[in-house]
């Protein structure tokens, strides 16, 4: 009986060691030996081990299995579509731009900062040339038409609306200068003017009459011809017709009479003066954008994360596939040397390994007492 339960568990052990150094050397054979072996030109059989003889299909199989199955098109947009990740990148982008709305910085110092190579003289320099070419295509695209045929037909019917209006402020004005103190005098002026023009005769005149009640005579006669009727009917008719002579002119004729150089330097030196650019550029960034802080951070940053995502996920297959994620994990991993891709495999499944060397001399075991059963019941 004792010799019985010796061979049992003789056998038992032997099975289980047999079974548990056989698995365990299955599994080194996956990585070791890390060579081919040669005895002359006859090669040492499963040298190297499987995975360092089939690194390359398996580095190409673990690209397709990367694009193809971990990380594909559809998990990203489904990820980047999702509502907590784009509330996580808006509370991101929320902290990462608070210091931009209170620096004390000034926008020449941001724009060094970001080494944007955008001063005050190049943007003046710009104006000045975007003003000059815009006044020379004005006068370009003017010069071929007619005054009616380039000033709006609005403008047109407000000046024709106006002439009458112009009429009667002439008529005004006149009234009130000839009425005036001022005015008197100068019509005893051109009085005295007149008769001295006249020699003797308007002397002899003057002392008929005395320049005083010439004037005196005259001033209100000339008021009354101002506002007759007549003379403003005159003064219509002949504002009416060169109005419509104005219009039939050429734009070239109005023109050609103007300074052109001295209207652009005119227009370049106002424009920039009144835009200020070196001011603007010196003054600090928060001063521009503070006043906005509140309507960026609840609008308008929201509504860039979720354009911006939407943008991302559209692009994203075609992004992946510029990126040849599949080539860079074959590469990646056709890099690793074969002790490094080892301590990697095994880093991931030791103890399953493990498992499978303690499963096989189980099974060993196993085997052993079934042999030590058969043969006691063959002896």
């Amino acid at each position: 009986m004792l010799d019985a339960f010796i061979l049992v568990l003789f056998m038992i052990v032997i099975g289980a060691l047999i079974g548990g150094v056989t698995n365990s050397l299955a599994i080194k054979m996956l990585f070791r030996p890390y060579k081919a072996y040669y005895i002359g030109k006859f090669k040492v059989p499963f040298t190297p081990g499987l995975i360092p003889k089939r690194r390359d299909e398996l580095a190409e199989q673990l690209g397709k299995m990367v694009v193809e199955h971990l990380i594909t098109p559809e998990s990203l947009q489904k990820k980047i579509m999702n509502e907590d990740f784009q509330k996580d990148v808006n509370e991101w982008l929320r902290e990462e731009l608070k210091p931009v709305f209170s620096s004390d910085k000034s926008v020449n110092d941001w724009l060094d900062t970001f080494q944007i190579p955008v001063s005050s003289d190049q943007l003046n320099d710009w104006l000045e040339s975007w003003i000059e070419a815009k006044v020379k295509e004005t006068k370009l695209a003017y010069s071929s038409k007619q005054i009616n045929e380039a000033l709006p037909e609005k403008w047109q019917e407000e000046i024709e609306e106006r002439i009458p209006k112009l009429v009667q402020f002439i008529a005004n004005r006149a009234e009130t200068y000839f009425t005036s103190t001022e005015g008197k005098a100068k019509v005893k002026v051109m009085i005295d003017d007149f008769l001295k023009e006249r020699g003797m005769l308007g002397n002899m005149l003057g002392m008929f009459l005395g320049n005083t009640s010439v004037a005196d005579k005259i001033q209100p006669e000339i008021v009354k011809f101002i506002k007759h009727e007549g003379t403003q009917e005159i003064l219509l008719n002949l504002l009416t017709k060169e109005w419509t002579k104005l219009k039939g002119m050429r734009m070239e004729e109005v023109i050609d009479r103007l300074p052109e150089e001295e209207i652009i330097s005119s227009l370049q030196t106002s424009i920039i003066n009144l835009i200020n650019i070196d001011g603007h550029l010196s003054k600090p960034l928060k001063q521009w954008i503070e006043p906005h802080k509140q309507t960026f951070f609840t609008t308008i940053l929201p509504k860039w994360v979720d354009r911006g995502t939407d943008l991302l996920s559209e692009r994203i297959p075609n992004l992946m596939e510029k990126l040849h994620l599949q080539k860079i994990v074959k590469e990646q991993v056709e890099s690793f040397s074969v002790d490094r891709l080892e301590r990697l495999v095994l880093d991931i499944s030791r103890r399953e390994f493990k498992m499978i060397t303690y499963l096989g001399a189980l099974l060993g075991g196993i085997i052993g007492l079934i042999q030590s059963l058969i043969v006691m019941v063959l002896s």
